[in-house]
């Protein structure tokens, strides 16, 4: 059978448009997909902002990926001129037993990382906007860390993708992934696409195109704050750089200060409004329920920010059981990979994950050890 490409990558966000790019420099021929237009703001990679960590608290393994998602964005930055990622430095605040901090200190073991531990005195005096940091806290400090900018990364690895060869074809939605011989048949409205390989990096909808792979959904509001009038302090990124704090032990805040065309972000790790949801017919209407658990968690960690925020959006992530991507080949059926399941802390790692989608794709070596990601982990080895 002809193909019409060696690889079709689904979905074009922040782990397919990068997968794109670094299949196409391998020299593969490959078509990217997308349901909307690069850089849109309906699934899961938008809102101006992420933040960027190197001690990644979530897994030892995932520190090489963030330090090759690092180097990919500068170079995606030096080839579009667009702002991609700034190094300015990250604070992780909690219990020593926390996650946050054992995490942190885990992966900075691991790989030996330039951290700085600070007690609660160095750590007050340093970052004098924590307020209320309980007795027992304390800090460490990622110099590695700070911010990514989702939409501009987007777009500059799909130009990229496309300035070295792929075929890219927006606002196309695909209908159906059919597993065929020797390869995979992608259906849409207008046309069918065939290849040895398909990719699918659809993120909310990757359970919808792939229904086996334990995955959940969710809607979750992104928050925006301004300085108090008469405010102590400036809460610009310099003076408030990036932080994920433990209030306790069972909730944590993320953010990060304002700079230049962006404000104040402050969000929840978890919250009881974040709910499963149908990617297809998902509440984008914010209302003070969206917002009452972070306002109160702002008005005792910050107080010289308002705490009723002035600006929101809604987005969405997509959860696996146990908080760990979903990357591979399920069933090791070499004719489907797969990428999702960011639980929240995917984007960081964007560019590394589509440099990892190549490298299985192109049965080379992996840039990390796979089998904490494997999605065969969920999966019924019967079924292989």
């Amino acid at each position: 059978m002809e193909f019409d490409a060696e690889v079709v990558v689904v979905g074009l966000g922040a782990m397919g448009s990068n997968a794109t790019w670094r299949l196409a420099v391998r020299g593969r021929s490959v078509i990217g997909i997308e349901r909307f237009h690069p850089g849109h703001v309906q699934g899961s990679t938008h809102g101006l902002t992420r933040i960027f960590r190197v001690a990644c608290l979530e897994h030892p393994h995932l520190v090489p990926l963030a330090r090759r998602s690092r180097e990919l964005f500068v170079e995606l930055e030096r080839a579009s001129g667009l702002p991609i990622v700034r190094q300015s430095g990250a604070v992780m605040i909690g219990p020593q037993s926390s996650g946050v901090i054992s995490g942190t200190l885990a992966a900075a073991t691991a790989h030996d990382l330039p951290i700085e531990r600070l007690d609660r005195g160095a750590l007050l005096e340093r970052f004098p906007h924590h307020a209320n940091v309980a007795p027992d806290h304390v800090g460490v400090w990622d110099p590695e860390a700070g911010l990514a900018f989702p939409e501009n990364a987007v777009v500059a690895a799909v130009d990229a993708a496309r300035a070295a060869g792929a075929e890219i074809f927006t606002d196309t939605r695909v209908a159906d992934i059919e597993l065929i011989d020797g390869g995979a048949r992608v259906s849409t409205a207008t046309r069918d696409f065939t290849a040895q390989q398909v990719v699918v990096t659809t993120g909310p909808w990757l359970g919808k195109l792939v229904p086996e792979l334990p995955l959940d959904p969710q809607r979750t509001p992104m928050m925006w704050f301004d300085e108090l009038d008469g405010a102590e302090r400036s809460f610009g990124l310099d003076d408030f750089p990036t932080f994920i704090r433990a209030i306790d032990d069972d909730r944590w805040l993320w953010g990060h200060g304002a700079g230049e065309g962006f404000g104040v972000k402050i969000g929840p790790e978890d919250d009881p409004n974040f709910v499963t949801i149908d990617p297809d017919t998902v509440d984008r209407y914010v209302s003070a329920r969206d917002w009452a658990l972070v306002s109160g968690l702002v008005a005792k960690a910050f107080p010289d920010l308002n705490p009723v925020p002035a600006r929101t959006t809604t987005c969405m992530i997509t959860r696996s059981p146990d908080g760990q991507f979903q990357i591979g080949r399920p069933h090791d059926d070499p004719r489907l990979i797969v990428g999702g399941g960011g639980s929240g802390h995917a984007f960081k790692h964007a560019a590394g994950i589509g440099e990892l989608i190549a490298q299985i794709a192109c049965d080379e070596p992996a840039l990390v050890p796979t089998g904490f990601i494997d999605p065969n982990r969920f999966l019924s080895s019967d079924a292989r």
